[in-house]
Order: structure tokens, then sequence, then C-alpha cells
């Protein structure tokens, strides 16, 4: 049986000569894994740029019964980037939440509002030519509640945080409960007004990233170390 659906790409694997598994959220069906054949030959160019991490499909994709991998009959990029692909800040915080979002979607199910929420926050962030520097903190906000341990104020993420375990923080010394409750108001104003919200500097921002995804870490069990978080850090520096 096929079935017509839209996809974010989350992550791919090499498989034989030529072709990959790609793990794709999927509008209908949730995440599911596809052999998608050929797409790493020379000619025709540009295949496999179809599935790097979040880049948005249209596809047509064999089910089963069974589960497991089944294969796309075709497919084709749904909505350009037009910025995301280029500007290094932007294909950095892409590539921390692609991450996250490998561990965290699992569910082999449609679940429309968590994704159109992805859907509609990447072509914004792809938009967006300024102001976008909290893009992965209110974006991980804004998906906590949809994976469902959404918080109403920072103190909720701050206290979790501070019983789970010390933080380390950019400066690297200081106690951690101390720093925690300094971030409690920076978090509040990204919950609250998303848009409009002020994180001083680019140390602050790091900081609260690295809060937000430790509290991350306490509710998806498969969630270790976000190994593309150095990458981000060097470009928030400023």
């Amino acid at each position: 049986m096929l079935i017509k659906t839209r996809g974010i790409v989350l992550s791919y694997i090499r498989y034989r000569e030529t072709s990959i598994i790609a793990r794709v959220y999927t509008e209908r069906l949730g995440v599911q894994s596809y052999v998608v054949n050929g797409v790493r030959k020379a000619k025709p160019p540009g295949r496999i740029a179809l599935f790097q991490p979040l880049t948005l499909l249209e596809l047509v994709a064999y089910t089963s019964r069974t589960g497991g991998l089944t294969r796309l009959s075709e497919f084709r990029c749904a909505e350009p980037y037009s910025s995301l692909p280029y500007d290094v800040q932007k294909s950095s915080v892409a590539l921390v939440l692609s991450e996250i979002l490998g561990h965290a979607l699992l569910e082999e199910e449609e679940n429309e509002p968590l994704f159109r929420f992805l859907h509609d926050s990447l072509l914004t962030f792809d938009q967006q030519t300024s102001g976008h520097e909290n893009f992965a903190l209110t974006f991980l906000l804004g998906l906590a509640h949809y994976l469902g341990f959404g918080v109403e104020s920072g103190e909720e993420i701050t206290t979790q945080v501070a019983f789970a375990a010390t933080v380390p923080t950019a400066q690297g010394s200081g106690p951690a409960v101390l720093r925690l409750q300094e971030f409690e108001q920076c978090f509040d104003e990204l919950l609250r007004n998303p848009a409009h919200a002020t994180v001083p500097n680019g140390r602050i921002r790091r900081e609260l990233l690295a809060v937000l995804i430790r509290y991350y870490q306490l509710h998806v069990e498969r969630l270790g170390e976000v190994r593309s978080l150095s990458i981000l850090s060097e470009v928030l520096a400023e």
C-alpha cells in the first residue's frame, strides 16, 4: 500500500553502495525509517542533499502492516529553505535540534499538532533575517509541551535540574544552584514573550541552552550527550 505524506528528515545512515536508510518524522505516520535507493550515485546530482537533517519533504511511501523498514516510491523537496543550510549559525542550530529530535521523537503514529509545530517553526526560522538568536531556546521550550513535559515558569526548569545534578556553566565556577536561580527570569521571558525576550549575551545564551538540554535529558530517556552542542557553542560565542 502507498501513502502520500509530508515529512521532516531527522537523520540518515549509509546503506549498501549507493543507498541510505532515512529516518523521517512524517505527518501521517509519525517516525518512519525508509530505504532510499540510489541517492548516493554521482548522477543524478544533489539527491542526497534532500536528506540533510530537517529538510521538508513530500513523500509517497510504501507501508507495511508488520512495521519495520519500507521504501520510498517518490520524494521531493516540499519547501526549499532559503537561508537555513547556508547560514552558519542557523545550520549549527539545525544540527543540534535534529540530534535532539532524533532521540525525542519515537511515536509511529499521526500527531498533526506536533508536525505542524515543527514544520511552521522551521520555516519561520529559515525566513527570519534578524532576531533569531534565541530560536533554539524558544523551540525547545515549545517542543517540550508537545512531548508532555512542558513548563509554565523558569523555576520549574531550574528546580528540576538543580535537584538532578550539578550543571557546568560557561564560567566554570560558582555554585550551580545559584547560577540556575539567575536563569529563571530569562526562562520566564522566553516562555511568556518569546519574540521579544532578551538574553544579555552569547555566554548566557549558551548556559541557558545547556540547562535546557539537561532538563530534556531528565525527560527523554535516550538523550545522552548532545555531541553537536560544541559546534553551536562556538557560533553562539558573541
